[in-house]
């Protein structure tokens, strides 16, 4: 009646880590990109309300939605000037 753990069962434990760490990476990496893309989206509506405040003087404004958040979240100053370049030209 021996007190050792059996290799099998430490093999078993070990792999058992393993997947557990791949499988929590696996649901942890695009939390984190959603994450990342509700932030910049909310920081993209923010620069788009200081824009149409500024715009409200020079009668001129941007159309504030999810989309546009997104654009400007996603490619940051470029994306608030390729919208500034739509509106005037449409």
């Amino acid at each position: 009646m021996g007190m050792g753990i059996e290799l099998s069962v430490i093999l078993a434990y070990v792999f058992g880590l393993i997947l557990l760490y791949f499988i929590g990476w696996i649901l942890i990496v695009p939390i984190k990109i959603i994450g990342k893309l509700i932030i910049n989206g909310i920081l993209g509506g923010i620069a788009l309300i200081i824009v149409n405040f500024i715009g409200g003087f020079l009668n001129f404004s941007i159309g504030i939605n999810p989309i546009n958040a997104v654009i400007v979240g996603f490619l940051g100053i470029p994306g608030l000037i390729l919208l500034i370049v739509l509106q005037i030209i449409l």
